[in-house]
């Protein structure tokens, strides 16, 4: 029975690496073969999405080597070079239902292209959802993507993100030649 619940413990853990990007430091995680953490090591809520993720999975993090992560890095390499604009690795979304939804909404906002909380908002049929879609997109442990840094103020101006307004600059700029504000 102790050698059962050792293997089910070993089963059970989330495979994590850093990836040192051209814009700051992520983590990237994975757990049974899909990606449910690439986030900024240094955010500031790094705690409260690790013990989210954690929970939702009831697994720990250990560092690992992970075909996935490995194919992942690859994929961000290939996006800040330039030579990739969508990503096709599977995630495993680790959230709320409606987490989820504002989620899988971000991943519908392309290359080159941003909207605001409020046009999300409006495309989850709740218009009054601002500020949950703004905490929903926060709360995104997947950067990068899923595309939470196309999200601008309604204004056109850059709003809060979690790995620093820096780094969504930087993002955005290396899709600048691109950038058009859309209802998607």
């Amino acid at each position: 029975m102790h050698l059962k619940l050792n293997l089910k413990h070993l089963v059970s853990n989330i495979k994590i690496q850093y990836y040192k990007s051209p814009v700051g430091k992520l983590v990237i995680g994975a757990y049974k073969e899909k990606i449910c953490l690439c986030d900024w090591l240094y955010r500031k809520k790094r705690e409260v999405i690790d013990s989210r993720i954690k929970g939702y999975l009831e697994a720990d993090f250990i560092f690992s080597k992970s075909e996935v992560i490995d194919q992942t890095i690859i994929q961000l390499k290939e996006y800040f070079n330039k030579e990739r604009k969508t990503f096709n690795i599977p995630i495993l979304l680790c959230g709320s239902e409606f987490q989820k939804l504002v989620w899988t909404k971000l991943m519908n906002v392309p290359y080159g292209r941003t909207t605001s909380y409020l046009e999300l908002s409006k495309n989850i049929k709740n218009i009054n959802a601002i500020r949950a879609v703004a905490n929903a997109n926060g709360a995104n442990g997947i950067s990068i993507i899923i595309p939470c840094h196309r999200i601008i103020g309604v204004n056109g101006g850059l709003t809060g993100y979690s790995g620093g307004l820096k780094a969504k600059k930087k993002l955005l700029e290396l899709e600048a030649p691109f950038i058009q504000t859309t209802l998607f």
